[in-house]
């Protein structure tokens, strides 16, 4: 019998899954990535120390089932996006750590490139095309409108792959003259970990991971010339762009004893939604982890945001690119671990459920949990989190209860922004992520948008994804409608009862956000 192996470079640690065709675990290993903090706002990896790392678990995933790499039919790849590596092209030696998506040390040259003349004045044309949009429907139809009106409402963040990679070759000595005479090359995790295990033969990277850089143009499927030249990037540092399923090369067999061919590469939100199997447009996924993630398949045309969300490139299949729309929201697990460490109410964020179901309602407590600002639809850095309705009556419970109704009210903004973006009608959600397991939100959530939501048995729906892919180009999975089959569902999530308080509770929390703006 024969397996996949998924490849999973996430933000604390990387992990070795091998599923069999039925979704199941055959084994596992994991190990946790260190991350440096050279200054406050700098977030850094040892970018040998991830590869290294990968070697280890994926041979540890091997042992632990006495397998070899013969078992394995092929491998998929999925990362954190934007955590950046400039290495030698020759030498395979980083010129500086990986910088992190989390970083902020790029935001004072953001906020530069944002402000030249040429960025105000599209963003001017942008805006009017917003306000003719409103008179004008085909506007949104034309690849010109879509562009314009997608880049009125851009910003440009710090941690992102071109503020990263800019600031490597604007402040390693002698990194961008190395850049131009082509010594060295650049990528994002997938790329640099494709580039080690092929033995240098393969410098490449898949649409989704391209499209999440900032330095792609998702309509035109190409490095976007306006931002490689907005921040002076060589674009042949870059590496080529290919199918999410598709042949990456064969590992080295000095890596696992036998060469294994890398078939599929995604990045991790994208991996989630494919595994999800959210393959017709209007299908969405939820992933609540440290923070909430919320994707959207748009289907094969790319969609313009007017609401403030992301457009992204879901993945590229068969010739095929699906197209997704996704909004972040920051602050939503790590909320309720600081409920833990910070105001040190609950011992384990488990009892967040118990607790919450213990009290009738939040007892008028409105909890804004901008604990890092604010992300998806509202990008404010300078909100602060807000708690508000504070009686002699307010207990504990009442205060774990209102973050967690929060963290719902937070996921039906990025909806309604979603449906308003696409036109299209949200009918279910499937959910995913460690923080999917707690029953009281998930069943606030369909209470409150009257929809129905899937949790699914295997919620390591990342690594799936990209084994998915990984398959389908090798044939372990005959077609999308097959991967269907293998799908299953732990708990379905309906409205329980029609109850207008919840309804009124929101349109209360959203007079209690705007008491968060601009604060900082």
């Amino acid at each position: 019998m024969s397996y996949i192996l998924s490849i999973d470079a996430g933000t604390t640690g990387i992990r070795s899954i091998i599923f069999d065709k039925e979704n199941n675990i055959i084994s596992q290993a994991y190990s946790d990535i260190p991350t440096i903090y050279p200054k406050p706002g700098w977030v850094e990896q040892e970018p040998k120390t991830i590869w290294n790392k990968c070697l280890q678990v994926v041979n540890e995933s091997l042992k632990n089932q006495a397998l070899n790499a013969q078992d394995i039919q092929a491998i998929g790849i999925t990362n954190q996006r934007s955590t950046s590596v400039i290495w030698d092209k020759v030498t395979g030696e980083p010129i500086y750590n990986a910088i992190s998506w989390q970083d902020m040390r790029a935001s004072d040259l953001c906020k530069e490139k944002m402000n030249t003349l040429k960025m105000r004045a599209i963003k001017g044309v942008g805006s009017i095309l917003k306000t003719l949009l409103q008179f004008v429907k085909p506007i949104s139809a034309s690849e010109f409108g879509k562009l314009m009106i997608t880049i009125s409402s851009l910003s440009i963040n710090p941690g992102t792959a071109l503020s990263n990679i800019a600031w490597m070759l604007n402040n390693i000595e002698g990194a961008k003259e190395r850049a131009k005479k082509g010594e060295i090359i650049a990528g994002t995790l997938d790329t640099w970990l494709i580039w080690n295990l092929t033995n240098a033969k393969v410098h490449a990277t898949d649409y989704s991971n391209a499209s999440s850089t900032n330095m792609y143009d998702t309509f035109k499927l190409q490095w976007s010339s306006l931002f490689l030249d907005l921040f002076d990037i060589p674009k042949q540092i870059l590496p080529e762009v290919r199918e999410s399923s598709d042949n990456y090369g064969n590992t080295s067999e000095n890596h696992f004893g036998s060469p294994i061919p890398i078939t599929g590469v995604i990045a991790d939100q994208q991996s989630a939604l494919f595994a999800e199997t959210c393959f017709t447009p209007g299908d969405i996924k939820c992933t609540h982890g440290t923070g909430t993630f919320i994707d959207m398949n748009v289907g094969s045309q790319p969609v313009a945001t007017r609401h403030r969300l992301v457009p992204l490139i879901g993945w590229s299949l068969d010739g095929q690119v699906t197209y997704m729309l996704e909004g972040y929201i920051n602050t939503t697990g790590s909320a309720v671990q600081w409920l833990c460490e910070g105001l040190q109410i609950i011992n384990d964020p488990s009892e967040a459920e118990i607790l919450a179901n213990n009290v009738d309602d939040s007892g008028g407590v409105f909890f804004v949990p901008a604990l890092q600002g604010l992300t998806s639809p509202y990008w404010d850095p300078l909100a602060r989190g807000v708690i508000i309705g504070l009686t002699r009556g307010t207990k504990k419970e009442h205060i774990v209860r209102a973050l967690l109704e929060a963290i719902a009210y937070r996921c039906r903004d990025v909806i309604t922004a979603m449906e308003h973006d696409s036109g299209l009608k949200i009918k279910s959600i499937k959910t995913d992520g460690n923080a999917s397991k707690n029953n009281f939100l998930i069943q606030f959530m369909a209470d409150l948008m009257e929809i129905e939501i899937e949790r699914p048995q295997q919620l390591e729906a990342t690594a799936l994804g990209a084994a998915y892919l990984a398959g389908l180009k090798t044939g372990y999975w005959k077609s999308m409608e097959d991967i269907k089959l293998y799908r299953k569902t732990e708990k379905t999530f309906q409205r329980k009862q029609i109850n207008p308080q919840i309804e009124e509770n929101y349109i209360k929390w959203k007079k209690a956000i705007e008491r968060s703006f601009n604060w900082g």
